[in-house]
């Protein structure tokens, strides 16, 4: 998989194991989730290395 390919929620959602579709557009009000593309058809998608660098934002230090 590219780091340019386009994922959808659902595939965002399961890499995010256990976090809910709610949580996840929760988390967009907030402006806290992952950057957004929103296609002319009003769905949403994420590219893969704005998910990965996302997570890397998040990471705690052990």
């Amino acid at each position: 998989m590219a780091d340019d390919d386009l994922m959808t929620v659902l595939e965002v959602l399961d890499v995010l194991k256990g976090v809910s579709r709610r949580t996840f557009y929760r988390w967009r009000e907030l402006g806290i989730a992952p950057a957004c593309i929103r296609l002319p058809n009003g769905e949403l998608r994420i590219v893969r290395r704005d998910l990965r660098d996302w997570l890397e934002q998040h990471r705690e230090a052990a």
